[in-house]
């Protein structure tokens, strides 16, 4: 009997995708979601509902935090690939609730990494953030760059998940591989991402809230790109880098453990007014913009180098940003039946 993959946060934006995508492919997949309430739990609970009806699907809503639940599960189901994306989403609200992101983001992911170690794991693929590059000014973003200047503690979450992988891969020999997801976007996305925020005002005729002056740009990547990184990047394994060299050390590689840092971006960014003109063209109307200094803790840009990612598993991002937009404009508009 073939094992199943485990992908957590399945009822998550990325999850819930990326879980479609391994069940069109034939696989059977186990499932963790806690179902919380960070957003509107019936957005949450629409994706679970179309993953429930594929029978080769198994639920759990469960706390990442909860270990002995966590490892119930890997004695149930005995999975030997795993997606991690289960977190405490939002880069903001890392200041108002500090402690749910360690719990989630940093205990839960103990709870994975353990799991992993005992069921024998032939590969653990998890999520973590462009903005692990924080004050780095460097653009494009290379992993090469490193990550040690965070401007959010979500983001120190994340690097700690990368530093945590790599003493795992290395006392354990469980390849991990950590993917810098860059504002993913798309059908089925969050309701505090600024593409749902902006497509509900507009249609409310209510004014966007456009941070920088409008001055920013990002690398806003489909979702359809990104769980084409992710599936790519469980099917290569990370290995061992033969090359490294301990005294110039790689900070996305390691000569001692199978561990590798890779970006997930579309590699083009997007002025920030541009995106939001292809919105106003889907929606044939226009935006009343409120125009807003920089939050505390946001960068002004944002770019993926992703030559290192096509190098060691073929990734290649294909979708403009005026198809990326239209779909989610169109699932938006029937999702809530708006016109």
């Amino acid at each position: 009997m073939s094992h199943p993959v485990l992908v957590t946060g399945s009822a998550g934006f990325i999850g819930f995708h990326t879980t479609l995508r391994l069940l069109e492919r034939g696989e059977t997949v186990v499932g963790i979601d806690n179902l919380n309430s960070y957003y509107d739990p019936a957005l949450k609970q629409a994706r679970l509902d179309q993953l429930l009806v594929h029978p080769s699907y198994r639920h759990h809503t469960l706390d990442l935090a909860d270990a002995s639940g966590v490892a119930a599960v890997f004695a149930e189901h005995h999975p030997k690939r795993i997606v991690h994306l289960g977190a405490q989403a939002g880069v903001r609200y890392s200041l108002e609730a500090p402690g749910t992101y360690v719990s989630s983001n940093v205990t839960g992911f103990l709870s994975i990494i353990e799991g992993a170690r005992a069921a024998g794991c032939e590969h653990l693929v998890y999520a973590s953030t462009s903005s692990a590059y924080g004050a780095n000014g460097k653009l494009p973003f290379a992993p090469s760059d490193g990550a040690n200047h965070p401007l959010t503690l979500y983001a120190a979450t994340k690097i700690a998940n990368e530093a945590m992988a790599h003493s795992y891969a290395h006392l354990f020999g469980i390849p991990l591989t950590g993917l810098r997801f860059f504002t993913v976007y798309g059908p089925w996305g969050r309701p505090d991402m600024a593409l749902f925020k902006f497509t509900r005002a507009i249609l409310k005729d209510e004014p966007i809230d456009v941070y920088g002056e409008g001055r920013m740009s990002r690398d806003f990547t489909y979702v359809d790109d990104i769980v084409t990184g992710i599936v790519a990047a469980l099917d290569q394994p990370a290995t061992v880098n033969p090359a490294w060299d301990a005294t110039a050390p790689d900070p996305s590689t390691s000569g001692v453990a199978p561990w590798r840092i890779l970006n997930l971006g579309a590699g083009q960014p997007v002025p920030l007014m541009r995106y939001i003109e292809v919105l106003e063209e889907k929606l044939g109307r226009k935006a009343k913009l409120n125009l807003m200094p920089m939050q505390e803790g946001d960068v002004v840009n944002t770019e993926a180098d992703v030559s290192a990612t096509l190098a060691a598993i073929g990734y290649a991002p294909s979708t403009p940003v005026e198809e990326g937009v239209g779909r989610f404009v169109d699932w938006y508009c029937n999702f809530y039946r708006e016109n």
